[in-house]
């Protein structure tokens, strides 16, 4: 795979992760919950959880083209930063537009 493409793959990725959180009931989109449900609290929990996932795949494609960068405080804030820019579509739709019950 091209750089370019791991690019894309890890934005995709990070796409999807940023909003399944927000878009179902369940626990990182697998695990059912005995509440009805999930707390604000307990999605941020899975944003955290699934940044550092997307995060470990673009570390694995970056092993895969050659060697990894050493990245400092910068780099991390930048990247949880797009993450929770990502996830802006998904909290949209849970939280501020009217669902019909």
């Amino acid at each position: 795979m091209s750089q370019t493409a791991s690019v894309w793959v890890v934005l995709l990725v990070a796409l999807v992760a940023a909003n399944l959180p927000f878009l179902n009931e369940r626990l990182f989109g697998a695990v059912p919950l005995s509440a009805t449900h999930k707390s604000l609290a307990i999605r941020f929990g899975e944003l955290v959880v699934l940044y550092f996932i997307a995060g470990g795949i673009g570390l694995l494609f970056e092993r895969r083209a050659g060697q990894i960068a050493a990245q400092g405080w910068e780099f991390y804030a930048v990247t949880a930063s797009l993450f929770v820019v990502l996830a802006f579509p998904g909290f949209t739709w849970r939280y501020l537009m009217k669902h019909r019950h």
